[in-house]
C-alpha cells in the first residue's frame, strides 16, 4: 500500500493539468492560460552521481560513471539496497556557514519533476522540467527560482498572457517564497492566479515524529529507525515544524515520561532526541517565509478535512520506539488549522482569497479527486 502511494504521488501531479486539458478540446487555445505545476517532494526527481571514499555495505557502489535517478527510484527502496540510498541520499550538517553538506555525491535536475509546463492546448507542448531540491532550504535553490522566473516570463511571451501556479504540499512553501521574493508589479503582470493544494503553511505535527523516531510512511520493508537519519538530514524537514503564527505555544505536541515538548521547546527536543544539529536547521528555515506577508496574487487554497490527521504523539520511550498518536482533522498530514493560514491573507493583499474544503480528502487522493479537477477548470477555463 505504502509504495503504492508513492507511486501514485509521482503520477498524480504530472497527470493532473494533462487531464484537465483535454477535458474540452473544442476550447480555442487562447482561452486557456499556461499552467506551471509544482509537485511536493513525492513529485520531485533527483539525479545523482556518485564518487565516495567508503560505502556501508557491501553492495552499495563507491563510484558511477553516469546520473541515474536517487528520488524517487522505488527500486532503491528495497531490502539492504535501501542502505545505500539512505547513506547517498543524506546530508551532512556542517556548523561552518551553517548549511548541509554533501561527499561524494553530485546532483542534478531530474525529469519529469516539478515544476511542469503545459502549454495552453489540448495537449502538453515540449514541456519543462526544474526540479526544486526539497532537500535543501529555499534560499539554497537559487538557480531553480531564476530558472522558474525565467520559464515564467517566456511562457508569457509565448502564450501572450500570464501563467497559473498550481503547487501540491511542499511545493506551495517554495512557490510562497517564490512569490515573496518577487516585486507586486512583476507579479501582477506574470501570474494570473495560484492554486495551492493542501498546503502545510503553519508547518505539521507529523513533523515531530519524523524526527524524533523516523516515518516510514506506511511502506512495510522500510524501518522506521532507519530511514530517521535521511529523514532528519533534509533541511527541509525542519522547515515545516509547526509554527506560532498557526499554533498556540502551549500545545503540547509530543508526550514522554520524562518531558512535554511544545513548539517553545525545539531547542530542548533536539538535544534530547540526539540530534543538535536540528536546532540550527531550523533556526535556518524558520525566518524563510513570512507569515503575515501575503503571496501577493489570486489564490486558491484546496484542502483536505475529516481525516485523522497526526496532532500530537504519545511516547513510552522516547525517541526510539514507535509513539501512540493522537488524531485531529485535516488531509492526514496536513493538519486543518496549517492549510487555513490562507485565510488570513485576506485583507492583506487586493487579490482575492478563495478556500474550498475537500471533506474526507486524503493528501494524495486530492489529486485525482473530482471536486479538485472541477475546481481546476473552473479557474482554467472560466464557469
Amino acid at each position: 500500500m505504502g509504495l503504492l502511494c508513492l507511486y501514485r504521488s509521482t503520477l498524480l501531479m504530472d497527470g493532473l493539468l494533462f487531464l484537465l486539458m483535454l477535458a474540452d478540446p473544442a476550447l480555442p487555445a487562447g482561452s486557456r492560460p499556461p499552467v506551471v505545476l509544482v509537485p511536493g517532494d513525492m513529485g520531485n526527481q533527483l539525479e545523482a552521481k556518485l564518487d565516495k571514499p567508503s560505502v556501508v555495505h557491501y553492495v552499495c557502489s563507491k563510484k558511477t560513471d553516469h546520473y541515474f535517478t536517487l528520488w524517487l527510484n522505488l527500486e532503491l527502496l528495497l531490502p539492504f539496497i535501501i542502505d545505500c540510498w539512505i547513506d547517498n541520499i543524506r546530508f551532512l550538517f556542517a556548523y561552518h556557514g551553517g548549511r548541509p553538506c554533501e561527499l561524494g555525491l553530485r546532483t542534478r535536475q531530474g525529469s519529469p519533476g516539478g515544476p511542469l509546463r503545459l502549454a495552453p492546448s489540448s495537449k502538453p507542448k515540449d514541456p519543462s522540467y526544474l526540479t526544486p531540491a526539497w532537500l535543501w532550504p529555499a534560499d539554497e535553490n537559487g538557480p531553480y527560482f531564476l530558472a522558474l522566473r525565467k520559464m515564467i516570463e517566456e511562457m508569457y511571451q509565448l502564450y501572450k498572457g500570464p501563467v497559473v501556479l498550481v503547487a501540491h504540499s511542499m511545493g506551495n512553501m517554495y512557490m510562497l517564497y517564490f512569490l515573496q521574493q518577487q516585486p507586486q508589479d512583476w507579479k501582477d503582470k506574470y501570474i494570473l492566479a495560484f492554486v495551492a493544494l493542501g498546503p502545510p503553511w503553519g508547518g505539521v505535527a507529523k513533523t515531530l515524529r519524523v524526527l524524533a523516531s523516523g516515518d516510514n510512511n506506511r511502506i512495510p520493508v522500510i524501518k522506521s529507525l532507519k530511514i530517521r537519519a535521511q529523514q532528519r538530514s533534509a533541511v527541509s524537514t525542519t522547515w515545516l515544524l509547526p509554527y506560532n503564527y498557526t499554533w498556540s505555544p502551549q500545545k503540547v505536541f509530543v508526550h514522554t515520561p520524562k518531558a512535554n515538548y511544545t513548539l517553545q521547546d525545539y531547542r530542548q527536543f533536539f538535544q534530547d532526541i540526539g540530534f543538535k544539529d536540528g536546532w540550527s536547521m531550523r533556526q535556518d528555515t524558520e525566518g524563510l517565509i513570512e507569515a503575515t506577508v501575503p503571496p501577493g496574487v489570486r489564490l486558491h487554497c484546496l484542502y483536505g478535512t475529516g481525516v485523522p490527521t497526526p496532532e500530537s504523539y504519545d511516547y513510552e520511550s522516547f525517541p526510539d520506539r514507535d509513539p501512540k498518536i493522537r488524531y485531529g482533522s485535516g488531509d492526514g498530514t496536513v493538519n486543518l488549522q496549517s492549510a487555513l493560514h490562507c485565510q488570513t491573507w485576506r485583507g492583506l493583499q487586493k487579490q482575492e482569497v478563495s478556500l474550498q474544503a475537500l471533506p474526507g480528502n486524503e493528501h494524495i487522493a486530492m489529486l485525482a479527486n473530482t471536486t479538485t479537477l472541477a475546481y481546476l477548470k473552473r479557474v482554467l477555463l472560466g464557469p
